[in-house]
């Protein structure tokens, strides 16, 4: 049992001491200092016990954070309090990635497919949102233009290999919109814009259609009348953060220049 572990059992346990914040702070250190600050960011049904208990089970999960810098890792648990999300944990909400940024092993916090599900239902408007995925052998096509249109049918027997992805959503008015991408253009988005994608701790490695259909349904929320609470929410995936803020929205991300690597993390 690492250090970082029998530390944060210890503080689930109550019996840790307070202590003040400085730069030089270990992460479980700073989990303790930053209790009143957790306290306030979590929503009612989120007690600052589970929000330990999330932090001592994804360092059990992935041991590679504790090897993060502890204010990497604790801006990325706070990300996930403010929005109200449980990181690395069965839900797939959200996961914190150790990422090596600029030599430096850094914590990326990154939404999982059924927190951007979460997130837009917290839209009174949005009646209804859903992704699917499209294997080879089923029946599907879609048309845009004046009369867009999509029909997908699976098939009951062998589906074959995953074709594409497609997202709808449906309002209270009832409009509605589709967003379809192909495996290939949701591949390529990734590997562009996901800097953790060949990470081996990357949920794109152990959760690939979550991950797809999070990225279809990103897209396609960009033609949704969504609120400002939400493309905060956006702007916090996917991001490395070095400060810690009451609207971590409002921090600057750190510039990732480097993918953790299976070689690089060992």
């Amino acid at each position: 049992m690492t250090a970082v572990k029998q530390e944060l059992e210890k503080r689930e346990a109550g019996t840790s001491q307070s202590v003040k914040l400085t730069k030089n702070m270990t992460i479980v250190d700073m989990v303790k200092a930053l209790e009143p600050e957790i306290k306030r960011a979590l929503p009612s049904i989120l007690t600052p016990e589970r929000f330990t208990r999330m932090a001592l089970s994804a360092i059990n999960n992935t041991p590679k954070l504790a090897e993060c810098t502890p204010i990497s890792f604790i801006a990325a648990l706070m990300n996930a309090a403010q929005l109200g999300l449980e990181p690395d944990t069965p839900l797939g909400q959200a996961y914190l990635i150790p990422y090596k940024n600029k030599g430096v092993l850094e914590c990326q916090f990154q939404l999982g497919y059924r927190g951007m599900i979460d997130l837009a239902y917290r839209n009174e408007r949005m009646q209804s949102i859903e992704a699917q995925t499209v294997y080879e052998h089923d029946e599907f096509f879609y048309e845009l233009g004046l009369h867009p249109a999509l029909v997908h049918r699976p098939t009951f027997e062998d589906r074959g290999e995953i074709r594409a992805f497609y997202a709808i959503f449906r309002l209270d008015n009832g409009g509605y919109r589709f967003e379809v991408m192909s495996k290939s253009y949701v591949d390529a988005y990734a590997m562009r814009y996901s800097k953790a994608f060949t990470s081996e701790f990357s949920p794109w490695k152990s959760n690939y259609e979550g991950m797809a259909k999070k990225t279809v349904i990103k897209q396609l929320l960009k033609y949704a009348p969504v609120k400002s609470e939400f493309q905060k929410a956006i702007t916090l995936d996917e991001t490395v953060k070095t400060e810690l803020s009451v609207d971590m929205s409002e921090v600057q991300n750190e510039d990732l220049s480097e993918t953790l690597t299976a070689e690089s993390a060992a």
